[in-house]
């Protein structure tokens, strides 16, 4: 477990220097959408950690 938290710690601060100019399929903070799919996030994640604190 510790290794994945190790990655995707180095992979949340890696993200802005792998931005690229051009057309995106993903919304940015000025986009209206940006709430609903933070919400749809944390509710996958906390219904993926209750399954594994279940198990």
């Amino acid at each position: 477990m510790q290794r994945f938290a190790v990655t995707a710690l180095a992979t949340a601060t890696a993200a802005p220097a792998l931005a690229h100019s051009g057309a995106h399929l993903h919304p940015h903070a000025d986009h209206p959408i940006w709430l609903s799919l933070l919400l749809g996030s944390l509710a996958v994640g906390a219904f993926g950690l209750f399954m594994w604190k279940k198990k």
